[in-house]
């Protein structure tokens, strides 16, 4: 009877293992222009190297789908491309398989913060501010510039949110670069961020979508904005009047991740060393003006598509993005920054 029961438990093991490795290799990813991109310089050849039929997906962000998946056992995806904090957050629960670094190729090529417990860091992407390059003779450098409004006057677009811009205000303030999360931790430095911001407050009109700061910017609604780096240089070779700041811009990375539980975790580590390789970045970056985590990616794209992305030159005086620091202080930070904003 024991080894009846044995056999039947292991059957219906098999039969679950059977079922989910019946699906599709799935990746879920941002969608749009750069899951386009991502699918040329990756998906393709990892599809053909690994005789694989890949289903594609959007992924919207958050944890609230993987968490869904850990509950039920039925894990739909086998990799995804999630923001710092979300990995951080999510490999803390176990949401995300640990990764064996000693099996994935490249990693002392890798930016040092694209190397996770869970996640392979994949994509640079520049935070920063434009401006409308037909309205000053002479063109901003830096936040102090953003923040002087004797000197650069008009509207300013500011995303609706703390993250970035309480960096952005202490920077303006004089806080160097290697200082901003030691002040901003305190009461004191955060109150300091908010002062500066109270200079401009009148001056700012806030944007939700990162659309926005591209249409106001030709349209002439704002003169300077806080913006994504890769929506304005696509503006910009599109003919529109703006340029990216690079200097003290903040850095932030995609990674990629493998949900935990998937049936086809062995495929999808072989997938990082597809990735991480420098030559697949390096056509990433021609498709899509975000920067590679790959150091000898940047050597290997033109020089006219390099000097517009964030890596090389252009985030030697930027600041990397402290996840860990909004994961502890977002709460906070966003109801402060939500009465500030709507007084």
């Amino acid at each position: 009877m024991r080894f009846f029961k044995a056999a039947a438990v292991s059957a219906l093991v098999f039969a679950f293992a059977s079922s989910a490795m019946a699906r599709d290799f799935t990746i879920a990813g941002w969608g749009g222009n750069y899951q386009d991109a991502q699918r040329e310089a990756y998906f393709n050849q990892f599809a053909k190297d690994e005789n694989l039929k890949i289903t594609e997906t959007t992924y919207l962000g958050g944890l609230a789908e993987l968490k869904t998946m850990a509950e039920t056992g039925n894990v739909i995806w086998d990799l995804v491309i999630t923001e710092g904090s979300t990995l951080q957050i999510g490999c803390d629960e176990g949401l995300f398989e640990k990764l064996d670094w000693d099996k994935i190729e490249f990693k002392d090529e890798l930016l040092k913060d694209a190397v996770t417990p869970c996640g392979a860091g994949n994509v640079v992407i520049g935070n920063g501010f434009a401006y409308n390059t037909e309205l000053f003779k002479e063109p901003p450098q830096d936040w102090k510039d953003f923040f002087d409004r004797e000197k650069f006057p008009g509207k300013r677009g500011m995303r609706n949110n703390p993250m970035f811009n309480l960096e952005y205000a202490l920077m303006a303030d004089g806080v160097p670069l290697d200082k901003i999360y030691e002040v901003l931790s305190t009461p004191e430095g955060v109150d300091r961020a908010f002062a500066k911001l109270d200079t401009i407050k009148d001056l700012l009109q806030f944007w939700d979508a990162g659309s926005q700061p591209v249409e106001w910017l030709a349209a002439g609604n704002v003169t300077l904005s806080t913006a994504y780096n890769g929506r304005i240089i696509t503006a910009k070779k599109e003919g529109k009047p703006m340029e990216f700041v690079w200097k003290n811009q903040i850095y932030n990375i995609d990674n990629w991740a493998i949900p935990a539980n998937s049936p086809y975790k062995e495929q999808a580590l072989k997938f990082f060393s597809i990735a991480n390789n420098a030559q697949n970045q390096a056509k990433f970056s021609e498709l899509m003006p975000y920067g590679p985590t790959n150091t000898k990616a940047i050597d290997l794209i033109p020089a006219n598509v390099a000097e517009d992305l964030p890596a090389g030159n252009n985030i030697k005086d930027a600041l990397f993005l402290s996840d860990a620091f909004w994961i502890d202080n977002a709460d906070a930070l966003n109801e402060r920054w939500s009465k500030w904003a709507t007084q």
